[in-house]
């Protein structure tokens, strides 16, 4: 997939960045090879191909689900400007 000028400008308009105008050449290039890249791997044949979780088929060694720091919620909770039940008390962001 070859992508044009015009191209690459929508892209940075949509992802809010600002490019140089002397910049859009590079883009234009690196984004179309990465496109092209992509396009290969898909054509890749992969019937059959067990989805692997690691590709040394190594095993991920977990640590001992034990307590190793003291429980100190109440007081780093005395210093805290709003306390309820337990839970630091922010305000909201999101409306």
């Amino acid at each position: 997939m070859s992508l044009d000028r015009s191209d690459v400008e929508r892209i940075a308009h949509l992802a809010r960045l600002q490019i140089d105008e002397q910049d859009i050449p590079t883009y234009t290039e690196n984004l179309s090879s990465i496109l092209n890249l992509i396009d290969q791997m898909q054509q890749a044949d992969t019937a059959g191909v067990e989805p692997l979780a690691n590709p040394l088929d190594a095993v991920q060694r977990l640590r001992a689900d034990v307590v190793t720091e003291p429980d100190q919620r109440e007081k780093l909770q005395r210093v805290a400007p709003a306390v309820e039940e337990g839970l630091f008390l922010v305000p909201k962001v999101i409306e």
